[in-house]
């Protein structure tokens, strides 16, 4: 009795059960040790078994493990990317999952990521499986993939429309002040992409679209106007006839102290050049464009009003 209901819960999972699940049907410890030494069970993970003959494919693989590591855990890296059909990524072994940072979790032959927080909207099912939605799995493969894998993965994810590319830089913006890592990574890709298309970056293409719609001047890019030291003084805007300045602050060059560093003196150079530069960052261009537009309008007035 108690191993008919079990094959039958077997049998809605892939072929596989947990030790708890057959202790809540009425098999001890025992029992299942027995079962298994007698070949009528095979134990195939530390918590999981299968009744001997029950195709174990790779969607029953990755069921099992996700089965016998337990409790939150989210498919993950290049398993996630083969279950959204990523070119280049193949569901097999090893694995790759993640789980709430503080368990101690490890399993031969696959990877056991952590993670310390996982938003709602991040969350999704996939085949399944437990999973991340594209954009904070593009972030994770940064982590783990090299930059050619990764640039196939934004391509697919792209291609197939699961994220935009407006979408994808404003998660990487959110998380970056919790200093993910990966996200350089990515963001370089990303700059790649824009570099291979022909275009702007990406905020400085949302820079010139917001100034468009506002009915400002357009501005010139990429301009040279001086020296700092040694180095060449290039700003992404200048608003010719006036003494404005404007560059908009990513999250890939400005945050080691070395950038930083650089910044200052770039700044500086400008100033003493009688320059009025302006500064706005990832949130200001995407979310608070009415902050700069009125920055930049009564900026633009005052270079013209001296």
């Amino acid at each position: 009795m108690h191993q008919r209901r079990l094959a039958a819960l077997a049998k809605g999972q892939l072929g596989v059960f947990t030790r708890a699940q057959a202790r809540e049907v009425g098999f001890s410890t025992s029992q299942l040790r027995h079962r298994v030494r007698s070949g009528v069970l095979e134990q195939i993970g530390t918590n999981v078994f299968r009744f001997p003959g029950a195709p174990m494919g790779p969607g029953a693989q990755l069921h099992a493990l996700v089965l016998d590591v337990g409790g939150d855990v989210w498919v993950a890296g290049p398993t996630a990317a083969a279950l959204y059909g990523f070119d280049r990524f193949e569901l097999a072994p090893p694995f790759h999952l993640t789980i709430r940072r503080g368990r101690d979790v490890q399993r031969v032959r696959h990877r056991i990521h952590t993670t310390v927080f996982v938003a709602s909207d991040d969350e999704t099912i996939r085949d399944g499986f437990r999973t991340f939605k594209p954009a904070r799995l593009l972030l994770d493969l940064a982590r783990i993939v090299d930059a050619g894998q990764l640039a196939v993965a934004v391509e697919c994810a792209m291609r197939d429309r699961w994220v935009s590319d407006w979408a994808l830089r404003r998660r990487v913006a959110e998380l970056s002040p919790l200093g993910r890592y990966g996200t350089q990574n990515l963001l370089a890709v990303l700059d790649e992409r824009d570099r291979k298309l022909g275009a702007h970056s990406f905020l400085e293409r949302s820079f010139l679209e917001l100034v468009e719609r506002a009915g400002l001047p357009r501005p010139m890019c990429q301009e040279v106007l001086g020296r700092a030291r040694d180095r060449v003084v290039r700003v992404d805007f200048r608003f010719p006839g006036t003494r404005v300045i404007v560059e908009v602050l990513g999250y890939r060059f400005h945050r080691s102290k070395q950038s930083m560093q650089r910044d200052a003196e770039r700044l500086n150079s400008l100033v003493l050049g009688g320059q009025l530069p302006l500064q706005f960052t990832y949130e200001d261009v995407l979310d608070d464009p009415e902050h700069v537009v009125s920055t930049l309008a009564q900026a633009l007035v005052s270079a013209d009003a001296a």
